[in-house]
């Protein structure tokens, strides 16, 4: 079974936390006001892994990351060893379009992991309307997926969109796998 190790970044109060507690299955306080993270949480729990092979399931270690720079000197350790890196976001608050060129520099322009490895998540708090299409961002980001969520709306939707993503990081860490016994091999 593989184990990935995925990391949620993005701006304060973008919804970070609620994502995590939902794909995990982590009752929290729903509903209740904002406590920001501190520092990080790390959640562990089983998952399918679509598309990878045969829908393989896989260990997810979900590292909630707290989006207050005062941590910016613990990203790098948090970093070592992560498998994908899921920037969330709010797309309704003009700051977190602009400040995800920032989360983008910081935390996948400075790792080797592969496209595929890398997503956006625009997150709509509960009573916000979810526009159809990609948000406003900047040209270098077009590359990267985006994921609309909305749980009020379609919940089953955002966690079968992360299911496919797992997929696509396992695949990844799987043809690394056979590349790195390959060179080893000849």
């Amino acid at each position: 079974m593989f184990r990935t190790k995925i990391l949620f970044i993005g701006p304060c109060e973008s919804g970070k936390t609620v994502l995590a507690n939902f794909l995990s299955d982590t009752t929290g306080n729903v509903g209740g006001e904002y406590r920001p993270t501190q520092g990080v949480r790390i959640l562990e729990f089983e998952s399918q892994a679509e598309g990878s092979g045969d829908n393989k399931a896989c260990e997810v270690e979900l590292w909630d990351c707290s989006g207050d720079f005062r941590f910016e000197s613990c990203w790098p350790a948090l970093m070592k060893d992560s498998s994908g890196v899921v920037i969330i976001f709010n797309p309704d608050v003009p700051s977190h379009l602009k400040e995800i060129e920032t989360w983008h520099s910081m935390f996948i322009s400075s790792q080797s992991l592969q496209d595929n490895q890398y997503l956006l998540i625009a997150h709509h708090k509960p009573g916000s309307e979810v526009e159809d299409g990609r948000p406003p961002l900047a040209s270098h980001l077009s590359r990267l997926p985006v994921i609309q969520s909305n749980l009020e709306e379609e919940p089953e939707d955002v966690r079968r969109a992360f299911c496919r993503y797992l997929g696509n990081v396992v695949n990844t860490m799987s043809e690394n796998r056979e590349r790195e016994e390959m060179s080893i091999i000849t």
